[in-house]
């Protein structure tokens, strides 16, 4: 890693949050007049060597390659615009912060007490950041061990497309303005009679979910909730649709918003293939924390309880 890797926070502190401040939304350029045919286009940009010296001071020389890197110590966000036309800005900043560390340099802050534990902090922050890179590119996850993982929890892949009518009851957060306010037991049989008068043919789900669901939004179109995945609907309705039989009613349940009933109308499991790429994240991001808790664990920490309590 190179040496100024050290300086990365210092920059983020001084360069980077003057000119991110001064930043914090920078517009975009507009976008220019089309210009005449008998311009000639402009020459090409000089290609500058990474070990060009780019800016230089009273005793302090910049080359290419550092600016670039200490651009890399801004957000994400600012980082495109500090090596396009905010270019000049940065580099301003840059070397302001390179002066300010020029200048405490030759008042001996180096050697400051506090200026040394900070710094070693902030190597060693670099370095454990490094380190863990390191030990996350070599994680290695087979197909195998995937598709395990994908059978052992395929019940977590499963989608369903379903309808649903609402009755709600007071204090809901679906209660409609305007309609008369009904207790829960009111909602519920209101609910069962819904659910006997489709059960029985005496009317069609999807016109009594425009008529009569306190879910207006897929009221208006007959019911329909599309497709979802588990942990994307509250509890008991998730238990209710991935418990139903394809094309049958369910029995009347409650959810904080009131009393339902669906009519379940498919329902699959996503392709191994589809489900591979977030279940690889997983897989390395368990054996990551596996390994980093080894690691913790191998060295026997103690932590003193008069300090840190029991």
């Amino acid at each position: 890693m190179k040496k100024f890797a050290l300086l990365v926070s210092a920059t983020a502190l001084v360069a980077g949050s003057v000119f991110a401040q001064n930043n914090a939304a920078p517009a975009p350029a507009a976008a220019p007049a089309p210009a005449p045919a008998a311009v000639a286009p402009a020459p090409a940009a000089p290609v500058i060597a990474p070990d060009a010296v780019v800016i230089s001071a009273d005793g302090v020389a910049v080359r290419r390659a550092e600016f670039e890197e200490a651009v890399k110590g801004l957000p994400q966000q600012y980082q495109e615009y500090a090596l396009g036309p905010g270019k000049k800005q940065f580099a301003e900043d840059y070397l302001r912060m390179k002066l300010l560390s020029a200048a405490g340099l030759k008042a001996g802050l180096d050697k400051d007490p506090e200026v040394v534990a900070q710094v070693n902090n902030v190597r060693d922050q670099i370095v454990a950041g490094a380190q863990l890179k390191k030990m996350q590119d070599a994680v290695q996850v087979s197909d195998e061990e995937l598709k395990k993982t994908y059978e052992a929890r395929k019940g977590e892949f499963e989608k369903a497309k379903a309808r649903h009518i609402l009755v709600a009851f007071k204090g809901s957060p679906a209660a409609q303005p305007g309609k008369p306010e009904l207790t829960e037991e009111q909602a519920k049989a209101k609910a069962e009679e819904l659910r006997t008068k489709v059960e029985t043919g005496a009317a069609k789900f999807d016109d009594l979910a425009k008529t009569e669901s306190d879910d207006t939004g897929s009221g208006a179109t007959g019911g329909f909730l599309g497709e979802f995945g588990r942990g994307q609907m509250v509890p008991e309705f998730e238990q209710a649709a991935f418990a139903t039989e394809v094309g049958k009613l369910s029995p009347v349940i409650r959810t904080q918003y009131g009393y339902h009933f669906l009519k379940v109308e498919e329902r699959n499991v996503t392709p191994f293939e589809e489900a591979k790429v977030s279940l690889e994240r997983t897989e390395r991001t368990t054996k990551l924390q596996a390994e980093t808790k080894k690691l913790v664990d191998d060295a026997k920490p103690t932590f003193d309880a008069a300090y840190f309590g029991k």
